[in-house]
């Protein structure tokens, strides 16, 4: 048997002073898998997304990531796990503003050997930078050059899903990406995720409160179903 990429085992997450806004007693995302996660906002999808990623911490139960549990390690040891296997497109983006949006993109590519050497079998990190980024509709070369500040919002919203996907990560988590696209724009963003996630053999966990983008997705979730916190 595979282990999942992502398993959940009794997961539980209140912030300080607050009512428990997560009890998951079992999630599995598994390998290759293509999951759309729903619920509606401040249902705690972009906490679960935090938890699984490594960036929160204090939750209790097993968060298993890549087989990893990341609940268990320091925050060092969660980073490197990100930094090696994660691509996560931040609902606020994360972008560096003093970057270009080839410097962006690359960024992972500084923190992590194992991306490292897999943009060097495709040419480099700027040629694969350059090549994501064209896939998203962002082929210009005059912009690739700009700082990221200078872009607007679905623009840069393109540039952190090349960040995210550069150098082959096995999972990308991807928090409310398609906001600021329009509905063309959204469809042909969902199938880059897809068609680059399949390339790689990365799971996608894809996360929105739009239910009629569910149908692009193997499997759908709603958050309610699995977190015996809601309501």
């Amino acid at each position: 048997m595979t282990a999942p990429t992502v398993r959940l085992t009794d997961l539980r997450f209140a912030w300080p002073g607050q009512a428990p806004l997560l009890a998951i007693d079992r999630f599995e995302l598994a390998q290759k898998e293509r999951l759309f996660l729903r619920g509606p906002s401040g249902s705690g999808k972009s906490t679960l997304l935090g938890l699984i990623a490594g960036v929160l911490d204090g939750g209790q139960g097993e968060i298993r990531v890549m087989d990893e549990d990341i609940g268990q390690m320091s925050g060092s040891g969660r980073d490197q796990v990100r930094a090696d296997h994660l691509g996560v497109i931040f609902q606020m983006f994360n972008l560096v503003p003093y970057l270009s949006v080839v410097q962006n993109v690359i960024l992972p590519c500084r923190f992590s050997k194992r991306r490292l050497r897999q943009v060097q079998e495709n040419g480099g990190a700027e040629v694969e930078a350059k090549r994501l980024l064209e896939r998203i509709g962002l082929d210009d070369e005059a912009l690739q050059a700009r700082n990221v500040t200078e872009l607007s919002v679905g623009q840069q919203q393109r540039v952190a899903a090349a960040r995210a996907l550069i150098g082959g990560p096995s999972l990308v988590i991807a928090d409310e990406p398609t906001s600021a696209l329009d509905s063309d724009a959204r469809d042909r963003f969902i199938e880059l995720l897809s068609e680059e996630a399949s390339q790689t053999g990365a799971a996608l966990l894809f996360v929105s409160h739009d239910s009629s983008l569910a149908p692009l997705f193997d499997r759908a979730v709603d958050l309610a179903e699995i977190n015996g916190a809601a309501g």
